[in-house]
């Protein structure tokens, strides 16, 4: 009901529209509209009424709410329904939670923080309020568990194409990053539940850092960490770039879905900062190195290395820095 009386509201532009109208246009009482508009200023948005002339908007908050995006997403599966929190511990444990009660394919938990935001390997990622988009996707495909790793590659490629509409020329590290020059500002966090052959659901947790400056970083990751504001030299629109990526998800889901993960595959070479380059991998139980020549149809980094091609389908891959002639360094 909020949402239409929104449509109505931006109708009329900076117009007002009385409440009985509202109430006419969609059947219920003018008291019912009242409470529904009240509920909305507690929310954030700035409405203001007039005596004989209604309602009016004049501002809507900069918060990631399903009623902002729902105009912006022309999707098939992804955020048709669009889970909104202040705060979180991680999303990805609230969508797991989610998923195990029933949640639909597609949905999207997203919250303004978190307050123990998950990287790979037990890491932590800062996750400041109203900052970033973090956020997680919850999806139920119908291929076969050793897929799951390429939705991680399929998150990256959807993040860096919404990138690419402000201008920036962002590049994907193996398997999880998204970095611009050099220093991370995209983490991705893949978390599967299955059975020997059936997903019974994947959750993609998402971590983009957007306007947040040097001072708002830890200090201790300053030197590490970067965000779409610092790329582009200001603040870029938190829910323009959140539909646009949940569009791309979606796009690339539908893809995946009809024809499988070579296109996005192919389009992951395209942006990738790891190919070409000389890398270390810390394995469970093992470390070495190597050129990263590409990935396989499993999404799995092949590595060329002294004794031959190597596999790596997990592990934590670094990249060597360049020579001062930007040539590759060498083992």
């Amino acid at each position: 009901m909020q949402s239409k009386i929104l449509e109505l509201l931006r109708s009329v532009g900076d117009g007002f529209i009385s409440g009985e109208d509202i109430a006419g246009k969609l059947g219920v009482s003018r008291t019912a509209v009242w409470k529904h508009i009240n509920e909305l200023k507690r929310a954030g948005y700035h409405i203001v009424s007039q005596p004989h002339k209604g309602y009016a908007l004049r501002e809507a908050p900069d918060i990631l709410l399903s009623n902002e995006l729902r105009p912006l997403l022309n999707t098939v599966t992804i955020g048709r329904e669009i889970i909104h929190y202040d705060s979180v511990s991680s999303s990805n444990n609230e969508a797991k939670r989610l998923a195990i009660a029933g949640a639909k394919d597609g949905t999207v938990v997203v919250a303004e923080e978190q307050g123990a935001g998950k990287g790979r390997l037990s890491r932590g990622w800062f996750s400041p309020h109203g900052k970033g988009i973090w956020f997680s996707v919850i999806i139920r495909p119908p291929f076969l568990p050793q897929d799951a790793p390429k939705c991680t590659l399929m998150a990256a490629v959807a993040i860096v194409r919404a990138a690419r509409k402000y201008g920036l020329d962002l590049g994907i590290k193996w398997p999880n990053d998204i970095l611009y020059e050099g220093k991370k500002l995209v983490g991705i966090l893949t978390e599967m539940n299955a059975e020997m052959e059936r997903i019974n659901y994947i959750v993609i947790g998402t971590g983009v850092n957007v306007n947040i400056w040097p001072e708002d970083f830890p200090e201790e990751v300053r030197g590490i960490a970067t965000s779409l504001a610092m790329a582009k030299g200001e603040e870029l629109p938190r829910k323009e770039l959140f539909a646009r990526i949940l569009n791309a998800f979606d796009d690339l889901y539908q893809s995946v879905l009809k024809e499988g993960f070579a296109s996005v595959l192919d389009e992951w070479r395209q942006y990738t900062v790891t190919l070409g380059r000389v890398v270390n991998v810390v394995g469970v139980k093992e470390t070495f190195y190597g050129d990263a020549v590409d990935i396989d149809e499993d999404g799995a980094l092949l590595i060329e290395t002294p004794g031959g091609i190597r596999k790596v389908l997990a592990g934590d891959v670094s990249i060597r820095p360049r020579n001062e002639d930007g040539s590759s360094a060498k083992y």
